[in-house]
C-alpha cells in the first residue's frame, strides 16, 4: 500500500497544530505526500498550488471556515477531481448535512483514531483508481454482474427486481461515496416523476433484506452509502 501511496497528494487544512502534526505523520507513515495549511484561504492557495489528490479540510478555522473554503473549491473545475473530507469536533447533524451540501465526499469525527483516518482515506483514494472495463463488481463476498443482471453473496445468487438491482449496482459502484437522495433519483430512476424519496428507502430496505444489513449505510439527512 505504502508505495501506491506515494503518488497521492493530501492536503491538510486545519487551525490546531497538534492536529495538524497529528494527521501529517500518521499520513507520511502510509506514505502520502502531505502538505499542511492552517485555515480555509490558505488551503485554498495551497490546494491551487499542488493540485491535491485529497483535502482533509476541518470545519471551525479562522479567516475562512471549512463549508465556505469546500463550497469555493467545489465552484473552480480546477478541483473536480478532488476529494475533500471534512474534520469536525461537532456533533450537531447539521454540520455534516452542510457539509455534503456543498461537496463534501466524507467526514470524519474528532477525536480522530489513527486506524479510522487511515481506513476512511485510503477507501476513497482507491475510487481514484481507473474504472473496470468488466460491468462485473466484485467486493468482499458480493458480486455484482450487470451483463448477467444478477448479484451473488458467498456464491449463492439473490434475485433482485430490476430497480433494486440498478440502486445496488450505483451504490457499490463507488464504495464509501455517499449518494444523496438527489443523485440516487436521476441516474436510477431518471425523468419519472411519480418517484418520490420514500422510493428509495423502500427499494434500500428490501436489498438490505437481501443482503444484510450491513452493507449499505444511511447516512442521516443525507443519502446512502455502500460499505467497502
Amino acid at each position: 500500500m505504502k508505495d501506491t501511496n506515494q503518488n497521492f497528494k493530501i492536503l491538510v487544512v486545519d487551525d490546531e497544530p497538534d492536529i495538524l502534526e497529528f494527521i501529517e505523520y500518521n499520513l507520511k507513515r502510509e506514505g502520502y505526500e502531505v502538505y499542511l495549511a492552517s485555515n480555509g484561504q490558505e488551503g485554498i492557495d495551497k490546494a491551487s498550488e499542488i493540485i491535491p489528490d485529497l483535502i482533509v479540510l476541518d470545519v471551525m478555522m479562522p479567516v475562512l471556515d471549512g463549508i465556505e473554503t469546500c463550497r469555493r473549491l467545489r465552484e473552480d473545475d480546477t478541483f473536480k477531481e478532488t476529494f475533500i473530507v471534512f474534520l469536525t469536533a461537532r456533533s450537531e447533524e447539521y454540520s455534516e448535512i452542510a457539509g455534503f451540501n456543498v461537496g463534501a465526499d466524507d467526514y470524519i469525527a474528532k477525536p480522530i483514531k489513527p486506524r479510522v483516518l487511515i481506513s476512511r482515506i485510503n477507501a476513497i483514494l482507491r475510487r481514484k483508481a481507473p474504472a473496470e472495463t468488466s460491468d462485473k463488481i466484485e467486493i468482499g463476498n458480493i458480486e455484482i454482474d450487470r451483463e448477467s443482471f444478477t448479484v451473488r453473496k458467498d456464491g449463492v445468487t439473490i434475485p433482485m427486481a430490476k430497480k433494486e438491482f440498478e440502486l445496488l449496482h450505483l451504490l457499490a459502484g463507488k464504495p464509501g461515496k455517499v449518494f444523496t437522495r438527489e443523485n440516487i433519483l436521476e441516474k436510477v430512476w431518471g425523468d419519472d416523476v411519480l418517484v418520490v424519496d420514500r422510493t428509495i428507502d423502500v427499494h434500500i430496505r428490501k436489498i438490505r433484506e437481501k443482503l444484510g444489513d450491513s452493507y449499505i449505510s444511511t447516512v442521516k439527512g443525507v443519502g446512502y452509502k455502500f460499505e467497502g
